[in-house]
């Protein structure tokens, strides 16, 4: 799970109040905090500015070649245009089964224990719907990518944020909080790397995670969007290797990052197999499935491009060191992440003082054409940081090194 709530593109307004009576839960929805923002990048845009958006973890390299090709060949054939399997083609499912454990050491049954879904968003979310009811709390890391406070929200469920910077904290905590809140929590949302902050794991805990899942009987959903996207030699662990996790929860894996297929909409949900039939029972009525060419292009990219994929991460781990040594001397505290798409950095002194990161993110546009998403926008524990994406070449990083420092020189001095 990667991008913003809306695109920079869209020129809705979600922040209007409706003219018509909606629902509840919509209004448990806070206004969306990107709104200005990309109101503002999307007017420089018209105006014909050169604008390098580093705001979502939106990829911008292409997939493999092959992968383009079998789409095209698969679109091309009348038979696959119709309705196909609502779980996923047997062959992708049986991909995914494959991966785990060539790469986890996991087995999983492709018939039960594995569903496509329309992107891992899309999963999430009706996961939820599936899990969570009026009552119902879920913990959830902080700061929090949005839809893992706002599908729970969205569910009639509550949520519990626990930062997540240090690992054994966190696990106090959710041990903490199970011990004394009542009704305890249903459920616990995992997500390492985490975003938008790339904190990192060993695999050590979650076999933690695990155990305290069975002593205090809440279900888990491991969120690994950006197993594909790692640096330095190190391996993102899966919540899935974890002895006893297939009994207690779920993963949800994507295309959208190692893959370069966002727009596809490829991801998957792999772990428990009541939970994952709870996720096919709830999609059954929203949807028929994945096109049916995407899925097959899908299993070409699962058999035949882990290679790429591995290139995908040298060339995100460069970019990485471009923009984390670019920032460092402007003076930011900034440290390199080991895996992910963005890098987490705080506002530097004088202006983490006297503004808010929402302010801060504007005045970078408005005055750096250089966009950013603000850490406000990732739950209170993100105020005071901005999220950097990695999704821009090498040379416009550095360029967005050098607007930035122009643009917060020209305002120091001012």
């Amino acid at each position: 799970m990667s991008c913003n709530s809306a695109s920079s593109d869209n020129p809705v307004d979600y922040s209007k109040p409706f003219d018509i009576e909606v629902a509840s839960r919509v209004h448990r929805l806070p206004p969306y905090l990107f709104g200005n923002i990309n109101a503002l990048l999307l007017k420089k845009r018209r105006a014909g500015k050169d604008v390098i958006d580093l705001g979502m973890g939106n990829p911008s390299d292409p997939p493999e070649d092959l992968v383009i090709e079998k789409l095209a060949e698969t679109t091309r054939d009348p038979k696959n245009h119709g309705y196909g399997p609502a779980a996923g083609l047997e062959k992708l499912r049986s991909e995914v089964a494959s991966k785990y454990l060539t790469r986890y050491g996991v087995r999983i049954d492709p018939s039960s224990e594995v569903i496509v879904c329309i992107g891992s968003k899309e999963g999430f979310s009706h996961l939820c719907l599936a899990l969570m009811g009026p009552g119902d709390t879920a913990i959830i890391p902080s700061p929090y990518f949005p839809v893992h406070a706002y599908a729970v929200m969205l569910a009639s469920g509550n949520t519990i944020a626990l930062e997540v910077a240090n690992s054994e904290q966190f696990l106090s905590n959710v041990a903490y909080t199970c011990q004394h809140i009542f009704p305890k929590p249903k459920l616990l949302i995992v997500n390492y790397p985490h975003n938008p902050s790339a904190v990192t794991v060993e695999a050590d805990f979650y076999t933690e995670i695990v155990k305290l899942a069975k002593r205090y009987s809440f279900n888990v959903i491991s969120d690994f969007a950006y197993a594909d996207v790692a640096f330095d030699g190190y391996q993102p662990p899966s919540f899935l290797a974890a002895p006893g996790a297939k009994q207690v929860g779920v993963e949800f894996t994507t295309m959208s990052k190692g893959y370069n297929m966002a727009g596809w909409r490829v991801g998957f949900c792999a772990g428990h197999p009541d939970m994952v039939r709870a996720l096919g029972t709830i999609k059954a009525y929203y949807d028929y499935g994945l096109f049916t060419p995407i899925q097959i292009a899908a299993i070409m990219a699962l058999r035949h491009t882990e290679a790429a994929i591995l290139r995908q991460s040298e060339i995100y781990q460069k970019r990485r060191d471009v923009l984390c040594a670019g920032l460092q001397r402007l003076g930011w505290e900034v440290d390199p992440p080991r895996a992910g798409m963005f890098c987490w950095a705080a506002i530097p002194e004088p202006w983490r003082s006297r503004s808010d990161s929402i302010e801060f993110a504007t005045l970078l546009l408005e005055k750096g054409d250089v966009a950013v998403s603000p850490g406000t926008g990732f739950g209170p524990a993100g105020e005071g940081f901005l999220r950097l994406s990695l999704v821009e070449n090498e040379n416009r990083l550095r360029q967005a090194v050098r607007q930035i420092g122009r643009c917060l020189s020209a305002e120091n001095v001012g």
